[in-house]
C-alpha cells in the first residue's frame, strides 16, 4: 500500500497480520465483496522471506484456486500422491489416492504462497499496511473493537466491525481475550527438529519419514533442486554444533532401509532448530475477535498441518463473513469457534500421533519403542489404518 495516501480509519473487517492466513482472509473477503484492512508489524521483504510449512492439503489448494492465487502454484507445486514410511529395516509407501478416493498434497512453500498472496493484494489496491504493529486490540466486546497500532512513528487506530487476529501465538489479538473467559491446552515434547535447505536435488520424489533407533529424520523438498530435511535434536540444541557433513552422514544413517538411496549432497544455506509444541486455545472467538491459525492453535510440524489449519479457519470465516452480508445474520460467525475446534482437535491428534510414533523419546523405554514399531508395522499391513491415515494427512477427517 502507498503510505502517501490517506491511511485507513475505519473498516469493515480489520486483519492483524499478513502472514498467509490473513492474506488468504482479505483476499476472499475482497472476492465476497466483504470491505477489511491488514495491519502487519514487518516490512514487505521480511514477510516474504519467513521460512515455515511447505505441504498443502487439496482445501488450500482449492481457496488459493479460488481466490485467484494458484497461477504458479499450478505450474512450480509439486504434487505428491504419497509418503513414505521407514521403520525396522523396511520401506512402506501409503498411496493417497487410493486409499482416498482421490485425494492428494502438494509441496509448495508458504514463503512462495505469501509472495503470490502479496501481489494480488498490492496489484487490486486493498488496503495492506506492512510496517503497522498493532499494540492492542480494544472493545472486543462492543459493536465497534479498534485495533491501536504504530506506524511511521505515530500511535494510529482502525475502527472495525469485526477484528480477526492472524498474529501468530505472540500477538496482541488473543491477549483481548479474557484470562476468564478463554482455556489454553498445551504440550511440549522432549526433542525439537534441526531443519536444513539444500541446494541438492531431492532423490526421493515423495517424503520419506523415518523412524530409527538414532531418532526421527525426514526427507522432504521446496522445488525439483532444493531439498528441505529434519533431524530429530534435543532441546535447547545449537545448530552451529552440527556441521555440514555431521548432518549428511546422519540423515543416510537414520534414513537408511533395505535398498535405499543415499541422499545427494549439497552446499546448506540454511539451519535453524524449531522446538516441538501442541497448543489450543479455547473459544476461538471472544465477542466481535476472532483467532486463526496460530493465534488459536499450534501443531509439531509432524503431520504438516499448521498452514492448513490455519487455512481452514479463514475459509469457515469468509463464509461467515459472506453470510452476514447476503442474509444479515451472524449465525455462522456465532458458530465459528465450535465449528474450527472440531477440525482442530482431529489435526491435533494426528499430528500428536505422527509425533510420539516416530520420535524416539530420551525418556522411552524398550516396550515403548516395541509399541511404536508395532504401530507403524499396522500402518503398513492393515488397509484400514492406512486409509484412516491418508484422510488425516490429506485434511479429510473421517469420523
Amino acid at each position: 500500500m502507498d503510505t502517501a495516501l490517506p491511511l485507513p480509519r475505519r473498516t469493515r473487517v480489520g486483519i492483524v497480520g499478513a502472514g498467509p492466513a490473513g492474506l488468504l482472509l482479505a483476499r476472499l473477503l475482497h472476492g465476497h465483496g466483504v470491505e477489511c484492512v491488514v495491519l502487519e508489524s514487518r516490512d514487505r521483504a521480511y514477510a516474504e522471506r519467513r521460512q515455515r510449512a511447505g505441504i498443502l492439503e487439496q482445501g488450500a489448494v482449492d481457496a488459493l484456486r479460488a481466490c485467484g492465487a494458484g497461477a504458479r502454484l499450478e505450474r512450480e507445486g509439486i504434487a505428491h500422491d504419497g509418503v513414505e514410511l521407514r521403520f525396522d529395516g523396511r520401506s512402506h509407501r501409503i498411496d493417497f489416492p487410493a486409499l482416498t478416493g482421490g485425494s492428494r498434497v502438494w509441496v509448495y512453500a508458504q514463503t512462495e504462497v505469501v509472495k503470490d498472496l502479496i501481489a494480488l493484494q498490492v496489484a487490486e489496491g486493498a488496503p495492506l499496511l506492512f510496517e503497522a504493529e498493532a499494540v492492542a486490540v480494544e472493545g472486543a466486546t462492543t459493536d465497534r473493537p479498534v485495533v491501536r497500532y504504530r506506524h511511521a512513528g505515530r500511535d494510529l487506530t482502525l475502527e472495525c466491525d469485526y477484528v480477526v487476529g492472524c498474529d501468530g501465538f505472540h500477538g496482541v489479538t488473543r491477549r483481548s481475550v479474557p484470562d476468564g473467559v478463554s482455556r489454553t491446552f498445551d504440550r511440549t515434547y522432549p526433542y525439537s527438529w534441526l531443519g536444513v535447505l539444500a541446494d541438492a536435488p531431492p532423490v526421493y520424489d515423495e517424503l520419506v519419514y523415518a523412524h530409527s533407533p538414532r531418532g526421527f529424520a525426514l526427507a522432504s523438498m521446496r522445488s525439483p533442486a532444493v531439498s528441505r530435511l529434519y533431524l530429530q535434536v534435543p532441546n535447547g540444541e545449537d545448530p552451529a554444533a552440527w556441521s555440514d557433513d555431521r548432518i549428511w552422514d546422519e540423515l543416510d544413517a537414520r534414513l537408511a532401509s533395505a535398498g535405499s538411496r543415499k541422499l545427494e549432497r549439497g552446499p546448506l544455506t540454511a539451519k535453524s532448530v524449531l522446538p516441538m509444541r501442541s497448543h489450543v486455545t479455547e473459544p476461538m472467538s471472544h465477542g466481535r475477535v476472532f483467532l486463526a491459525g496460530d493465534a488459536a492453535h499450534i501443531v509439531p510440524p509432524t503431520g504438516a498441518k499448521g498452514l492448513n489449519l490455519a487455512f481452514a479457519d479463514v475459509a469457515v470465516l469468509a463464509r461467515a463473513f459472506d453470510h452476514l452480508a447476503r442474509t444479515g445474520s451472524a449465525e455462522l460467525l456465532d458458530a465459528y469457534s465450535d465449528t474450527c475446534l472440531r477440525r482442530v482437535w482431529r489435526a491435533e491428534h494426528f499430528s500428536y500421533f505422527m509425533t510420539t510414533t516416530l520420535h524416539a523419546d530420551p525418556a522411552q523405554s524398550p516396550f515403548d519403542a516395541r509399541l511404536q514399531l508395532a504401530q507403524l508395522h499396522r500402518l503398513a499391513d492393515s488397509p484400514h489404518a492406512a486409509a484412516e491415515f491418508a484422510h488425516n494427512y490429506t485434511g479429510h477427517f473421517p469420523g
